[in-house]
């Protein structure tokens, strides 16, 4: 009795003990569970930032650490290529909305910027707005098509080939027959240098960024590249209200999932994320960057990349766009 009660004993020892070993086990697992938000392009960028501010608010409800993770080069490609392929489900990648216009720059794209990946909600959406030099005779879009049309060798200015600033002003050229030439900088700060300085006479620019110069008399804005006005900038006319009919380009910013992820687990994602942009902290970082908040159903999400992706095409062919 002794000997079977001792063995007896030391048996519950040992399954406690086993017990509580895979309990800790599991415990430090859950711990290690990691959110990893991928940005395919530099911090201090607008995905980055739109990272950095929703990061810790789904990391606190959905109870996982989480990192940004900047995969940065080959105009986004590197790091889209990189969650088209992860087989880690707690991956979610913040994109802008040129990488749409992605397979109509380059060849040999080694996933689909739509349908290989999924789709989880817009985030936000914003402006940029037509601007000119104070020393440009121009108030207004008519003033403008029509200054173009009337002289020559007349340049805007761009961060880059692709790029939103790049491609508002040619659509806007296909709809109004404006007559202004590209001059493509290697990025923003010399673009935005260059045509403060009056070396070039015009070039879209973001609606944060604009107003205050124009407030300080810097610059002269002309409208809005939304099809509505921007909310919290009700005085900026949109260019499709000033006559450029149906003009509405939307710097769009939104988040997707590596493909096959279960809908259960982008459904979670998803409403933690609108959830998150619910924070008062959010609001206010958004509000700051020019950004309105905007979410969408991933059926919504799919719809307006692809009416996104076949308006760009149409822009990007007329124009006969190359890749720098």
């Amino acid at each position: 009795m002794r000997s079977s009660r001792r063995h007896f004993l030391k048996q519950t020892a040992i399954n406690a003990t086993a017990i509580y070993s895979a309990s800790s086990s599991l415990s430090a697992l859950a711990q290690q569970r990691l959110l990893k938000l991928v940005v395919p392009l530099t911090p201090g960028t607008t995905p980055d930032l739109i990272a950095r501010a929703i990061g810790p608010y789904l990391a606190q409800k959905l109870d996982i650490n989480f990192t940004v993770d900047n995969r940065a080069g080959a105009s986004s490609m590197i790091g889209m290529s990189y969650v088209a392929k992860t087989n880690d489900l707690n991956t979610l990648m913040v994109v802008p909305a040129t990488t749409v216009t992605l397979p109509y720059l380059y060849k040999n794209i080694d996933f689909d910027v739509i349908n290989g990946f999924t789709p989880i909600t817009q985030v936000t959406s914003t402006s940029f707005v037509l601007v000119v030099g104070t020393n440009i005779p121009v108030k207004n879009l008519n003033e403008f098509v029509l200054w173009t049309k009337h002289n020559k060798n007349l340049f805007y200015a761009s961060p880059g080939n692709g790029t939103h600033h790049h491609l508002s002003m040619e659509l806007l050229k296909q709809l109004t027959g404006a007559e202004i030439e590209h001059v493509a900088y290697k990025g923003s700060a010399p673009a935005f240098n260059d045509f403060l300085s009056s070396q070039i006479p015009a070039m879209f620019m973001p609606i944060q960024v604009a107003v205050p110069l124009s407030q300080a008399g810097k610059l002269r804005i002309i409208g809005g590249t939304l099809k509505e006005r921007h909310p919290n900038f009700p005085d900026i006319p949109s260019l499709h209200e000033l006559g450029a009919k149906d003009f509405n380009v939307d710097p769009w910013y939104s988040i997707w999932g590596p493909p096959n992820m279960p809908k259960s687990m982008a459904d979670a994602y998803r409403n933690a994320i609108i959830s998150s942009l619910t924070e008062p902290a959010i609001k206010e970082n958004f509000l700051k960057q020019g950004l309105i908040i905007k979410t969408s159903s991933p059926s919504e999400l799919i719809a307006f990349t692809r009416a996104e992706s076949a308006l760009w095409a149409k822009v990007i062919g007329l124009t006969n766009i190359k890749p720098e």
